[in-house]
């Protein structure tokens, strides 16, 4: 595995786990401390997550790549993270619905879910939200040619 790629991929995962502490911490609250149905507090806490990674990601995972104002690419990344979202909720669900530990600890489940969708996360972010302009890969190529 290429160095960059080792980075990108560390960097992801430090993301991951900063998303997972800000969400896991929000619908833990909002179920225990707020008495918030778990399936909607799982949607806000996920929201706050999905912007806290993709501020993480944007200045060092992906740093200075991607194209776009930062709102329009925040709404791109929010966009993109849904597909990873719909499995780590998916399995987020199935756990609280099938577990009463879950249901009264959430963040258990929130941690199966976010295994969950890492994969297509990390994918998306990489190859649509953070995606290296055209120009820039050939114009690297031509440096590497010469």
């Amino acid at each position: 595995m290429p160095a960059s790629l080792r980075r990108e991929v560390g960097l992801f995962a430090l993301s991951g786990v900063l998303g997972f502490v800000v969400d896991a911490g929000i619908v833990q609250w909002l179920v225990r401390g707020a008495a918030m149905d778990p399936y909607v507090a799982r949607l806000l806490s996920f929201l706050a997550a999905a912007s806290a990674t993709w501020a993480f990601n944007r200045r060092f995972t992906f740093a200075g790549r991607g194209a776009g104002s930062k709102r329009r690419q925040w709404l791109r990344y929010l966009l993109a993270m849904a597909a990873g979202f719909a499995l780590n909720y998916g399995a987020y669900a199935l756990c609280v619905a099938q577990w009463t530990l879950v249901r009264q600890w959430p963040a258990i489940g929130v941690a199966v879910g976010s295994v969950a969708g890492a994969v297509v996360n990390f994918l998306s972010a990489k190859y649509w939200i953070f995606a290296v302009p055209r120009a820039s890969v050939a114009q690297a190529c031509a440096r590497r040619a010469q």
